[in-house]
């Protein structure tokens, strides 16, 4: 093993505060990976959730991985070192369990840089009975964990909070019954377990469904094997209150260095047609003051600032108690351009920066995407913002939408200008993001808008306000938003371009030499008559009703 790497890590682990280390024996002994470097994953709640909750069983030691930086990479092969876990330097294929917690579709392709390094087979289909199981979840694995479906062997879909647990507790009496030795190898035992998994809600085993496909490319079939359910509902947490998500370890190398985050809100009452979160986290959920009350209590002892997460924070009933805490220095996600949010600006004064997301540029879209704020709203809470002495306001705009016009991106611009001339204070910060098509949202069956197209746009809004005063424009990589667009809406096929792109960055390549058509996936209008690749989770929200807003939208 490389001291290099070793050394490395220790770094990292001598910044943190929290980290839990335990005696293995006697566990079930599991590696908790995220699928990027470690100042990403640090910086996510839901994998520090995890592993805290994890943690809290007495019967789990949990430990974490991540993709090393490409230095480390060339190290792990120079000296053919195995990838290891930060809290015991153990080699991965020496856990029970993987687990890998999924939040982005680009973070894809890393699932099997990671596997490669740890030397672990990609495919469940050609992993032997001494090799770990591999577990994923996260909001990925929500609404189409397909692109990757074939190198799990279980899939959780939901919120796992509880189906973990139930997992676990039947994970650790099939151990016991096959005679191994508490928290020793599960062996020959796989098979029970997948099998055990099946009567679990939430839980999904890719390897229980054969896939067929017309000979137009279009999925033709999906039949389950072995007594697998047809469907797999989605799981979700009734009570946040009992499963609270929070920063488990503090450390200076994050996002957000320093910030101990709170979960306060999980899910939105508006779905926007674009957002997937909207959707998938439904219901709304809202944890109890009383307990965000006792969490701060907590966060003030380990951490300087706090932030609050949620999708539309002003929509907490007691948001203004929560930031009205005296000596607490807090950070917020963003706020909704609205009267709500206008009643908490006051309350923010001090801040370095403060967001609003007007999305589109013209009501006229805002409507289509059913944002629910108008331009006047939009107007009245920046000028309210720049006012109160907040150093930037970053505005968040989407360009690619369905119907967008020439008229529509001119208005982003206009927008922008006519916040600009309702105060000369602060300093405005945009940033502009090619629209993706998300399963489970209305408009899943719409094409993204071609590289060249919206090149053009970029290069327009950066144009139209490169001479003003006081605004800093910045926006995606297209070609990256393509390459998510591919991976969320893509099939089974998809991990053929995943496994090229263990060799390669350049998806487009990755697709030629897969044999696949990116075109297909991403420039291609569906209808609902299509078997869509998703189609077998069950959110609580039908088909038919999305599509009724897709149609709604385009008229």
């Amino acid at each position: 093993m490389s001291r290099k790497l070793v050394r490395n890590v220790d770094i990292l682990l001598s910044k943190e505060k929290g980290t839990i280390y335990k005696d293995p024996g006697g566990k079930i002994n599991i590696c908790l990976v995220y699928p990027n470097t470690y100042h990403l994953g640090m910086s996510n709640l839901g994998f520090q959730g995890i592993y805290g909750l994890l943690n809290r069983k007495n019967t789990v030691v949990c430990e974490r991985g991540f993709l090393p930086d490409e230095e480390d990479i060339d190290e792990h092969r120079r000296t053919e070192t195995p990838l290891f876990s930060f809290e015991s330097k153990r080699i991965l294929s020496n856990f029970d369990i993987v687990a890998f917690s999924v939040s982005f579709e680009n973070d894809y392709p890393n699932i099997l840089r990671i596997l490669d390094l740890a030397r672990i087979p990609s495919r469940s289909s050609t992993r032997n009975h001494r090799q770990p199981l591999l577990i994923a979840g996260g909001v990925c694995c929500f609404f189409n964990p397909e692109p990757i479906a074939e190198i799990f062997d279980i899939i959780f879909v939901g919120e796992a909070e509880e189906s973990l647990d139930e997992f676990l507790n039947f994970y650790r009496d099939q151990m016991m019954q096959g005679g191994k030795g508490t928290g020793r190898r599960l062996n020959d035992h796989k098979k029970e377990i997948k099998n055990g998994a099946l009567k679990i809600e939430g839980l999904y085993v890719p390897e229980y469904y054969r896939i067929d496909y017309h000979s137009d490319g279009t999925l033709s079939g999906r039949m389950p094997l072995n007594n697998a359910p047809e469907k797999i509902k989605k799981r979700h947490v009734a009570d946040l209150t009992l499963t609270p998500f929070a920063t488990s370890i503090m450390t200076p190398e994050t996002e957000f260095s320093e910030m101990y985050l709170i979960e306060v809100m999980r899910g939105c009452p508006w779905s926007c047609r674009f957002c997937v979160v909207g959707h998938i986290y439904s219901p709304t959920r809202k944890k109890e003051l009383a307990t965000i009350e006792g969490e701060i209590t907590h966060a003030k002892e380990v951490a300087r600032k706090i932030g609050l997460i949620s999708p539309s924070l002003s929509d907490y009933p007691d948001v203004k108690r929560v930031i009205g805490i005296d000596g607490v220095d807090f950070s917020i996600t963003s706020l909704r351009a609205d009267m709500k949010g206008r009643e908490l600006v006051q309350l923010l004064k001090g801040r370095r920066s403060v967001s609003i997301a007007p999305e589109a540029g013209t009501e006229r879209l805002r409507r289509i995407i059913n944002k629910k704020i108008t331009e006047e709203d939009v107007l009245s809470t920046a000028a309210l913002i720049l006012e109160s002495g907040i150093e930037n306001l970053r505005l968040y705009f989407m360009i690619g939408l369905p119907t967008e016009t020439a008229d529509d991106v001119a208005g982003i611009v206009e927008l922008v200008k006519k916040i600009r001339t309702l105060s000369q204070r602060g300093t405005i910060v945009m940033t502009v993001s090619t629209f993706v098509p998300k399963p489970f949202t209305p408009f899943q069956w719409h094409p993204m808008d071609k590289l060249d197209s919206v090149k053009e746009k970029l290069k327009f809004i950066k144009k139209s306000l490169k001479d003003e005063r006081g605004i800093r424009v910045f926006h995606d990589v297209p070609k990256y938003a393509h390459m998510q667009g591919l991976f969320a809406r893509g099939d089974r096929r998809i991990l053929n371009v995943l496994n090229e792109m263990i060799r390669t960055d350049h998806w487009v390549k990755a697709c030629a030499a897969a044999g696949l058509n990116e075109d297909f996936y991403l420039f291609r209008g569906r209808d609902i008559t299509e078997a869509l690749p998703w189609d077998f989770i069950d959110i609580g929200i039908s088909k038919e009703r999305l599509w009724v807003e897709y149609e709604k939208a385009l008229s």
